[in-house]
């Protein structure tokens, strides 16, 4: 398993928690030079500063960004522990996906005074703005997930989606043994990561002289929606041996894969915990995981390392590594996302 899948308020209060506690303990503290957002006007290494930073994720209710507020908070502590700072992570997520509330969440978090931004980006076009008003008002931001380019942002941290693609089809064409006809299954045809993922499976079935792709087969959002493409195709395709899924949109719901699992093989994206029941019971061979609680790690730990160290992220495109998931490890991860969930149940609103 992964390093990543082993760790994947709305106004600020000028005075602190860390403040309070100083306060408290030593009955006042020197107030030491700040930037406009709040953070060390030194930009050193000296303890004491206490930086906030806002995380923007997608949907409230999505178990992918509950893991990823666990490892901002995580990353906060192991940064507060190491370097002997304060590090104030403000959870900013509109419930449902909305690029609109996502960019008024910036702006308010921006006029809050926080000194960096992680947002995981629901429409770039939307988002631009915010988010290059942000930079120029000092505050460092970075995307995870999906990325926003021509924002102005650090650096983006997540998969290559190309790659991702190529990985569902590698890991499919061991479980087919080479040999057989292949069905894509993608979302909405116009993602631009979807496409890639797409492209991604396709360049890797072509190394398999054996294995025929049949099409993609593109459907609205929704685990009904895309549980009924699937046994429509395979119902009217019965040649079809095996599904390389580019999300895992069908394996929220249950019994997607009646009449389907008994001829083909399936490999997905995403090892959440209701597509892990299809792992489980045999009817999914691998599934193929993002870094989901290290994007709200490593976004935290790259902003902090950036205003307080002055230190760079190795590149603008930060690519994580897969974790594939099999029989061998399920356990592993079923109590991996049992402990994420059960953290962010505790979490504050």
């Amino acid at each position: 398993m992964s390093f990543e899948a082993l760790q994947n308020l709305t106004g600020r209060n000028w005075v602190t928690a860390g403040a309070v506690a100083c306060l408290l303990a030593l009955g006042g503290c020197e107030e030491t030079g700040t930037t406009p957002n709040g953070g060390s006007a030194s930009g050193g290494s000296g303890e004491g500063e206490t930086y906030v930073i806002g995380v923007v994720a997608k949907s409230q209710g999505n178990p992918v960004f509950k893991a990823a507020r666990v490892g901002a908070e995580d990353a906060a502590n192991d940064l507060e522990a190491e370097y002997g700072i304060t590090v104030d992570v403000r959870w900013q997520t509109p419930n449902s996906e909305d690029a609109q509330v996502q960019a008024q969440y910036v702006e308010q978090l921006v006029a809050s005074g926080v000194d960096g931004i992680a947002i995981s980006v629901i429409n770039a076009d939307v988002l631009n703005g915010a988010l290059s008003d942000a930079v120029e008002q000092g505050v460092t931001v970075m995307t995870f997930d999906s990325d926003a380019p021509d924002s102005g942002r650090m650096a983006y941290y997540g998969v290559d989606d190309k790659a991702a693609g190529a990985a569902v089809m590698r890991e499919l064409a061991k479980v087919m043994g080479e040999n057989g006809v292949v069905a894509i299954l993608a979302g909405n045809e116009a993602a631009t990561n979807l496409q890639a993922r797409v492209a991604g499976v396709r360049e890797e079935a072509a190394k398999y002289p054996g294995i025929t792709v049949k099409a993609t087969y593109y459907h609205p959002e929704t685990a009904n929606d895309a549980a009924s493409k699937m046994q429509s195709v395979q119902n009217t395709n019965p040649e079809i041996t095996g599904w390389a899924l580019v999300g895992g949109w069908p394996l929220y719901t249950d019994n997607a894969l009646d009449g389907i699992y008994e001829n083909a093989k399936v490999v997905s994206l995403d090892p959440l915990p209701l597509p892990l029941n299809y792992l489980e019971k045999g009817q999914v061979q691998v599934l193929i995981g993002q870094p989901y609680y290290g994007w709200g790690y490593e976004s935290v730990t790259y902003i902090v390392e950036k205003l307080h160290n002055e230190k760079n992220p190795p590149s603008e495109m930060i690519y994580a590594d897969f974790d594939v998931v099999t029989g061998d490890n399920l356990a592993d991860f079923k109590g991996q996302w049992e402990d994420w969930l059960a953290r962010n149940k505790d979490a504050a609103p």
